[in-house]
């Protein structure tokens, strides 16, 4: 299975010329790393070359590597029902750079990119309906950035006064709550109502 994979990766690598800059295969699955203008060309050649055919467009994913010069990979997974192959396309970009959107190849790509953008903030170019799509359309920030703190920025509740939901800063109170980093074996002492009968009848039989 990986020879028949590692043929596909030289294939495409000379069929592809510099939009591929470099390809692997790991746990039986062939991996482009191509160049990010050159996205739509790469995955049409996948879908309609003969000894390609990856005609259906399983998701595309966001990944954020926040250390790197480009944070961000958007992965592509293509299958071919023909081939009974799947294989695995990434590119590099970061908040500002525009990814081309791959509509026109993948019309399935529409729901995908749109939540890359909306989870992630990466800007796909000549989208045709750019805007969230899993969180609200007033929220603040991109929930999956590894900079997004797990709390969020505001809260939602339903006031009842006012009829309608609100948005408030996260409040996070600790006055009431207690804790204790004692180790599980050690034991808490926590004192009952009537213990003190109990120590003062052990006194006096001592005594």
């Amino acid at each position: 299975m990986d020879a028949a994979l590692n043929e596909l990766g030289d294939y495409l690598a000379e069929k592809l010329g510099r939009a591929m800059l470099d390809w692997g295969v790991e746990r039986h699955e062939l991996t482009l790393r191509v160049e990010r203008h050159e996205i739509p060309k790469v995955l049409r050649v996948l879908r309609d070359d003969v000894q390609c055919q990856f005609s259906c467009l399983i998701d595309i994913a966001g990944v954020d590597y926040p250390e790197r010069e480009y944070r961000f990979e958007v992965v592509y997974h293509l299958l071919s029902p023909r081939q009974n192959t799947r294989i695995r396309v990434k590119i590099e970009t970061d908040e500002e750079q525009t990814v081309p959107s791959v509509i026109n190849v993948f019309p399935a790509a529409n729901w995908f990119e749109r939540e890359a953008f909306d989870l992630y903030g990466i800007l796909f170019s000549d989208h045709p309906d750019l805007r969230r799509i899993l969180t609200d359309y007033g929220f603040q920030g991109h929930p999956l950035r590894k900079d997004f703190p797990l709390t969020g920025f505001v809260e939602v509740r339903y006031d009842d006064e006012q009829k309608r939901v609100v948005y408030e800063p996260v409040k996070l109170n600790q006055e009431y709550r207690s804790f204790d980093f004692m180790s599980p074996w050690e034991g808490a002492h926590y004192g009952l109502p009537g213990d003190e009968k109990a120590e003062d009848g052990d006194e006096a039989g001592g005594q």
